[in-house]
């Protein structure tokens, strides 16, 4: 719980990391060069999020799915059944946006 708190807690920062990274890609844009050092940045950080979230959410399904028999020979309902896998796999899916998130709030902040 206090994982997905902080999760949370990280994630509400995105929409300051977006008002805190309008005027450097607009210094970006004004420059004449396409790709400046903070758009390129933005665009890494969030193919680099995404691709570490899918990879994340797929190993929480299949250490889900490895559980599975156990779980029914122990007589617990599977997790893939009862939406434990469900709710590990999204967190497992939004930690990288989470931590990179807050490490661009970080770094805007101190650029100000």
């Amino acid at each position: 719980m206090q994982e997905a708190t902080s999760i949370g807690g990280n994630l509400m920062l995105a929409p300051l990391v977006a008002m805190m990274r309008l005027p450097l890609m607009a210094m970006d844009a004004g420059s004449g060069q396409p790709w400046n050092t903070e758009t390129v940045r933005a665009v890494n950080e969030k193919t680099v999020a995404m691709a570490e979230g899918a990879f994340a959410a797929h190993m929480s399904i299949l250490q889900s799915v490895s559980r599975f028999w156990p779980e029914v020979f122990s007589g617990r309902t599977p997790s893939l059944f009862n939406g434990v896998a469900a709710e590990l796999s999204i967190g497992a899916a939004l930690k990288p946006a989470s931590r990179a998130v807050k490490a661009n709030f970080h770094r805007l902040s101190n650029k100000a």
